[in-house]
Order: structure tokens, then sequence, then C-alpha cells
């Protein structure tokens, strides 16, 4: 089988890409198998410098990867840019908190000696999605090597070239042939390659049926399972926020990417009495957006990545309109492209409200209270991540025991950061990257008991 890899902003052929024979697939996992027995006894300091190498790596060829990112997904340039930067940033910061968070645990117990040991499991085979495609493979690649374990990469078709270039980050630092594996393999081969015996774990980003189905696969032959999964991140402007500053913040929140990430914020629930108010400058401020090709540098807005996800995202509009919403700006598709879209007297049973939108659509949400406006963010199967924007900080984090996401950002979009834990509940998954939550996901925690 081959995979065509298409500029979604012009349809221009970019490469193909031939999927792996079944004697291919199974030399790399055997190589993984291998590199594996030797890359765990790695002296950890070894494996950090070789961390530290990558993230400059790819801060020396920042324009050449991406470049690759836009080209194939259609990413504003600027903002490739800044995701190439944000991976080095995790290489240095795995690379400087690795052997603290690694260092083995005494616990003391009635043993002469009892401990806890931070042990690699094995390789670890990642599913990851178009929409980040260098950060959520850095994301789990560089606490997951580092502890000692390799990695088996599964990119989405549309972005196997940037796959390929982030296995050639890793050969360019200098891991050992086989910790870092790129596999041009269709989905189907999912099972087989979790089933194999050198794959101990499974970890995935994307949708909620892609992580119905893996949860599932990754269950029938007990392998631990990580999942990221969908969102529809609520925003809340209570009466007291500084307009000024939470409109453009606003609109930077669901347009970045052109929507298309699963922390971006999607319905926006706002107080009654700055409702107009709210809506009309956001309004005003996403009509300024900049939309033309990705790869020049002034452009915000860029397309989809494929024009089946703009024909979903139409489609979610047009059924939201149909149920009572009101089009206050954009709404219309060409091809790949959807313009930025703002409805507004969206209510819980509208599709822009139940479903999660992944593209420039803001849902426009009134409410008459502070304790409505969460109450409506918790009307969700979804579970990432909420915004909430007042001058009440006290006020504010009074309500934060009582939404159940896996994040809570105060008068700040919802934003990934190497230094805290990330993940969702509900539909969203479970598991947690980043921090030392994410190296210890892909760990086994070694009780040691010792008597003299």
């Amino acid at each position: 089988m081959k995979f065509q890899s298409k500029n979604p902003f012009n349809g221009d052929h970019i490469a193909e890409y031939t999927t792996l024979t079944t004697e291919e697939l199974n030399g790399k996992l055997e190589a993984s198998a291998e590199a594996f027995k030797h890359w765990k006894t790695t002296p950890l300091i070894e494996r950090t410098d070789l961390l530290k190498k990558a993230g400059q790596i790819l801060r020396d060829n920042l324009d050449e990867y991406a470049e690759i990112i836009t080209l194939e997904m259609g990413k504003p340039i600027s903002e490739s840019k800044s995701e190439v930067n944000k991976c080095a940033w995790v290489c240095d910061y795995y690379s400087e908190h690795a052997e603290e968070f690694l260092a083995i645990e005494t616990i003391e117990t009635d043993a002469s000696r009892s401990f806890v040991r931070h042990d690699p499991i094995g390789a670890v085979f990642a599913v990851m999605p178009w929409n980040f495609p260098f950060w959520q493979v850095f994301r789990f690649a560089a606490p997951t090597l580092t502890a000692g374990n390799t990695g088996l990469l599964k990119h989405a078709p549309n972005v196997f070239g940037c796959a390929q270039k982030i296995e050639e980050v890793f050969l360019k630092a200098g891991y050992p042939k086989g910790v870092f594996q790129n596999l041009i393999v269709h989905h189907d081969e999912t099972e087989k390659i979790v089933s194999h015996d050198t794959v101990r774990a499974i970890t995935l980003t994307g949708s909620e049926a892609a992580g119905s189905a893996v949860s599932q696969i990754a269950s029938k032959y007990i392998k631990k399972s990580l999942l990221e999964l969908g969102g529809s991140n609520s925003f809340i402007v209570l009466d007291d926020a500084d307009l000024d500053k939470v409109v453009n913040t606003a609109v930077q929140a669901r347009m970045m990417n052109s929507g298309q990430s699963c922390i971006a914020a999607k319905r926006f629930i706002v107080m009654d009495s700055i409702y107009d108010e709210f809506v009309s400058r956001f309004i005003e401020k996403a009509k300024q957006l900049k939309v033309g090709d990705p790869i020049s540098e002034d452009t915000q807005i860029g397309t989809l990545a494929r024009k089946d996800l703009a024909d979903k995202l139409q489609k979610q509009v047009q059924d939201s309109i149909k149920q009572g919403a009101k089009l206050l700006l954009g709404g219309k598709q060409n091809e790949c492209f959807h313009e930025p879209t703002v409805l507004g007297e969206v209510t819980s049973e509208m599709a822009a409200f139940k479903e999660e939108t992944f593209g420039p659509l803001a849902a426009m949400i009134k409410v008459k209270s502070a304790d409505e406006a969460f109450e409506l963010a918790e009307q969700s199967k979804f579970g990432l991540g909420l915004s909430v924007f007042t001058k009440d900080i006290d006020k504010a984090l009074s309500y934060s025991d009582k939404v159940s996401d896996g994040a809570f950002f105060v008068n700040e979009l919802v934003k990934s950061d190497p230094r805290l834990p990330f993940g969702g509940t509900k539909t969203s998954g479970f598991g947690r990257e980043l921090a030392k939550d994410g190296i210890m996901e892909f760990i086994n925690r070694k009780a040691v008991y010792v008597k003299a």
C-alpha cells in the first residue's frame, strides 16, 4: 500500500510512502527488542546528553522542520516554528530533570533497606495525530526514551514526512539504531504490533473512536495504555473580567492552529451582562486575522489538514444553525479551507456544544450566573481542560474542585507545559504526560526489600 502526502492548501503532491512489508515490520520490532537490551543499561547521563543534543538539532534545523509541518498539514509557518521550539524545550526539560525523577526512592520499613527502583519496561508503541505532528511525538518520546525504553512510532498518514524527520532527529543526535523507529504502516497493523512480545505499552493521541479501539487491543494483550483523546474545552467569562485582555486570549484560544487542537477553547460561556460586548469584540478581532497560504510568515489562519475535516466542521455548523444557533461570522467552506466562524445563542442540545469541533468555530453561550456557567461547562462527555476569566481569583479557585477536567486555568488559555502534568478525564482519555508524571507512565516501580 502507498500513502500520498499532499499540501492541503493547494493540493500539490509532496511525497509518496510505501508501507512496510511483513518482513520489514518484523525486522523493526526485533531491532527494537535488541536495542532495548543495551539501551536500558546505558547510563542515564548518556541518555540525557543525547536528549539535549536532540533539542539542539531541532533548533539548528528549525526552518526545515517547520516547513514540512506546514506543507503536510497546513499549520501557519509561524506556529510550526513555535511547535519545533517547544519540542526542543521538552528535550531540555527532561535532560535536566530525569535524574531527579528517576532517582531511587527510599522507604522506611521493617527491612534493613527498602526502596523503589524506576526501571524501563521495553518498547512503547506510539500512535500519533497530525495536528501537532512534532510536538505530540516529542511529548511522548523525550521522557519515554530517557527512562530507558525504546520507541516505535506510527504517525498519521498525512504527516509521514514529519515522522521521517523526527526519526532523523534522534539518529543525528546519536541515539543507537533501534531505540526510536518510525513505522510506515496502516492502522490495521496495530494489533500485530501491540501483540508483539517486545511491545510493553501503547500511547495514543487521537479521536475517541481510535482510543476505544486501541484500549481494547491493549487490554486483550494485557499491555498498559495511555490515551489523550478529544476535548471540548469551556472558556468561561465572568462579569468582572477585563475584556481588553480576555478577547485577545479568547481568539487565540480558539483560532490557533486554525482551531485544530484538542485543548482549544470551543465553548465560550459568557455572563449575560457582558455577553453582547464580548461577542462583538471577539468577532471584530476574528475578522482581523490574516487568512492565506500557511507558508507565508504573516498568515494566521490556514487550511484544515484535509477536506473531510472541513466537511465535518461545515456539517456541525449547519446542523447547529438548523437547531437554532445564529450565524454571526463566517460559515463558509472551500475545499480544505473553512472560514473563521462564530455561532451565537448556542444551547447544550446543539452540535456546536455537544460535539468536538475541530476547526475555527467558536460557540457562544449566554448564562446568568457563575454557577450556571460551571454547570454547563460540566455538561460534556469530554474532560480535558477549562479556562475561567475573572478578577476574583478566590472565586475562580472555589470552583476548581467542581470541575472534573484534567486542567483548570485561571485568566489563561489551556495549554500544555513540560513542567505540568497533561491529560484528561471522561472520554478525553486517561493517564498523564509531561512533568514527572510523564516519565513515570512507562516505568516499572520496582519495590526492593532487604533483610540483613
